[in-house]
């Protein structure tokens, strides 16, 4: 019998005015939302769920999708505890049960109901990006549910917000476990089923997605399945060979496993962030082809870690406001890179359709729950056009079966038309009014494309995306801009993208970086120099999947606005050793303060000084070996690059300017990150 909550609740926008929740459930629920001013057993606020303040969106027969978007006017500053007293209308007696009875683990300690506290000046946050369930490292997630856990009351302590920058799936890199769950809770919810009239797949005898589960050769093979396009491989190929070649156009080395339904991505979003539906699958049974045996062994020896934490991420969730925004790995590696990339891409029906059901699930589980109001009106319309050719399809009998292909297969059209609207859509982007003013950046979708050739690099942003930008950052002394990339990157690193991208390889080394293209850089840039943008910028960002912190002035001026460049990643992922350590060595000798090769980077206007690191464990963590005391402070000589998975934590002066910035990891130690005199990457 499945639970009547599935996934969530996750606490997602939250202000005075209004309070934000999404959950999943086997049926369209009814029911009201209490709060409670402390713990106090009187409500302060009833509200009845009801078409003004609830939709719902149904993925399947036994999967509905839910937003609560209520408007409110409680105090800012003060510990409120909330409850969902839901009713399940498939029971005809009366059933109404709050959250802990639907999960018990979502509440800390003796408290009664989950809570959260309004904060509209931003003092503290959580961030980070880069969760991937089945790498060797920790959920960092746990440590941000540990702090909150600490600081459960304390309206100065306990974080604001906890800001998702990217990558909170690997829809292209998928170990073979979870896409065996992800195909039993398929078939456990009833999630919708999709055809392939016109694609490699229907090609090969796979017409719908149901068929595509049972591919014989359905684990660690997908990239057989794949399309593929005929191009100009390089420059140098086209220009003196004359040649072209197949090449895959979803260019992840791992998309041995590569999600490709809505259905999968439905699936996996919530295998991600709840640990009860791992309670009706099983991990082993499925056919793991002999060279990726212990590959296998290491993947599923990670997702059972992964899947015990998980009631700890759910708990989080649900008590701290948590905003997100798309990278690559949310739809697929190499998205929208270079305009190669996406001519290939959109004009193959399969690869479209790959992309499109990521971005459709993205929406539903992501994106919506970051600004609701952004996606009312026409963009509700289309999406429900897409609902309503299932609301007749679900089966009331096992003899009415049968006619559910045909019914699918005649309306599919609708769901092509929808990922048709989505592939335009351009206000994915979003802001927070709150002190500093968060800005989130669309990084992904309004693209710049290179003037020179259609192979190299795409600008982060458009001109008229980073004008847009510029109006929202005039005005404000202080801002918290979120770009999932990092703005200031390490420059070695940049560099070999650079030489890459040369060579004609953009994709081999995912060389997207701010500077990059030209004309996204130098706009960005001068953005920085405006007399009118804030004196204070804070940028979080991830993508890299390591840790380091720049402080950034321009040069030749007075009065230079100061930036912070602050990148954690990942949550749940880290980047090979002992390369960042080489790279990080390598960045000091030929970026340093003297070094000729400054003169030749885009930033030469700009001042950057990297961070040293300082690694810290206190009492609740782990200290080293034959350590008594209880704390332990552990500088890490000249190390800029923070190699370890963790969760970034960021304290604010009352300027906006950072007090504190670190990064959490689940041995309860922390690397905090410490001011140093020497310049590095002009």
């Amino acid at each position: 019998m499945l639970a009547d909550i599935l996934v969530g609740p996750i606490l997602r926008r939250l202000t005075s005015q209004q309070l934000v929740l999404w959950w999943l459930s086997p049926f369209e629920c009814s029911g009201e939302i209490r709060c409670y001013l402390n713990d106090k057993k009187n409500a302060i606020f009833i509200a009845a769920l009801n078409s003004t303040n609830l939709t719902t969106f149904r993925v399947g027969e036994k999967a509905v999708v839910h937003l609560l978007d209520v408007s409110i006017n409680f105090p800012v500053e003060t510990y409120i505890e909330y409850d969902l007293l839901l009713t399940n209308p498939l029971e005809v007696k009366d059933n109404t049960r709050g959250l802990v009875d639907h999960v018990p683990h979502l509440i800390f300690g003796d408290c009664n109901r989950p809570s959260f506290i309004i904060q509209e000046t931003i003092t503290n946050l959580l961030h980070g990006s880069c969760r991937n369930p089945h790498h060797a490292s920790q959920d960092s997630l746990i440590a941000g549910d540990r702090l909150v856990e600490k600081n459960l009351t304390d309206v100065e302590k306990r974080p604001a917000l906890l800001m998702m920058s990217g990558d909170q799936i690997y829809a292209d890199h998928v170990a073979g476990v979870t896409l065996y769950a992800i195909h039993q809770v398929i078939t456990l919810l009833g999630l919708n089923d999709e055809s392939f009239t016109d694609s490699n797949l229907a090609q090969q005898g796979i017409t719908c997605g149901n068929e595509l589960y049972q591919s014989r050769d359905q684990y660690f093979q997908r990239e057989l399945l794949l399309p593929k396009s005929t191009s100009t491989a390089t420059w140098f190929r086209s220009t003196f060979l004359k040649s072209t070649k197949q090449q895959n156009i979803f260019t992840s080395t791992y998309a041995h496993n590569h999600v490709m339904t809505f259905a999968e991505n439905m699936a996996m979003y919530f295998l991600v962030w709840s640990q009860t539906l791992w309670q009706h699958v099983e991990l082993e049974g499925f056919n793991v082809p002999g060279k990726y045996q212990a590959i296998h062994q290491q993947e599923l020896a990670a997702i059972k870690n992964f899947v015990s934490g998980l009631h700890k991420v759910q708990r989080l969730l649900a008590h701290i406001p948590t905003y997100m925004i798309f990278d690559d790995h949310d739809v697929t590696d190499d998205w929208n890179l270079t305009a190669a990339w996406e001519q290939a891409a959109y004009q193959d029906p399969l690869a479209k359709r790959i992309i499109g059901n990521s971005l459709f699930a993205y929406w539903l589980c992501q994106g919506w729950g970051n600004d609701p109001k952004q996606f009312e009106g026409d963009f509700w319309r289309e999406a429900d056009l897409y609902q309503q050719q299932f609301e007749t399809v679900q089966p009331a009998s096992p003899q009415q079966e049968n006619g559910l292909k045909g019914k699918f297969l005649e309306g599919s059209n609708q769901q092509d038309k929808f990922i048709d609207y989505l592939l335009k859509f351009s206000h994915w982007q979003y802001t927070l009014d709150s002190q500093p003013k968060l800005v989130v950046l669309d990084s992904r979708t309004r693209r710049w494309r290179s003037e020179h050739a259609l192979d190299e690099p795409s600008g982060l942003m458009d001109w008229e995306a980073l004008c847009e930008l510029q109006q929202e950052l005039i005005g404000h002394e202080s801002i918290l801009l979120v770009s999932p990339a990092p703005i200031f990157g390490v420059k070695i690193i940049e560099a070999i993208q650079r030489i890459a991208t040369i060579a004609g390889q953009p994709l081999a080394v995912d060389a997207e970086n701010w500077m990059a293209h030209p004309g996204a850089a130098s706009t960005l840039l001068n953005i920085f120099k405006h007399p009118k943008t804030p004196q204070h910028f804070v940028i979080l960002s991830g993508d890299v999947h390591y840790s380091f912190v720049y402080d950034v002035e321009l040069r030749f001026r007075h009065h230079s606005p100061h930036i912070w460049q602050i990148t954690s990643s990942g949550i749940k992922n880290q980047f090979p050793q002992p390369l960042i350590t080489i790279f990080d060595r390598m960045n000091s000798w030929f970026y340093g303060p003297y070094s000729p090769l400054n003169l030749f980077t885009k930033r030469r206007s700009m001042r950057i000084k990297g961070r040293k690191l300082m690694l810290s464990t206190d009492a609740q963590g782990e200290r080293p070996a034959g350590t008594q005391a209880k704390a332990e402070k552990l500088k890490l000589g000249h190390q800029r690059l923070q190699p370890k998975s963790g969760l970034g934590y960021l304290e604010l002066n009352d300027d906006g300017s950072p007090h504190l910035i670190a990064d959490l990891h689940c041995d309860g130690s922390r690397t905090v990150f410490i001011e140093s005199n020497e310049e590095l990457v002009p």
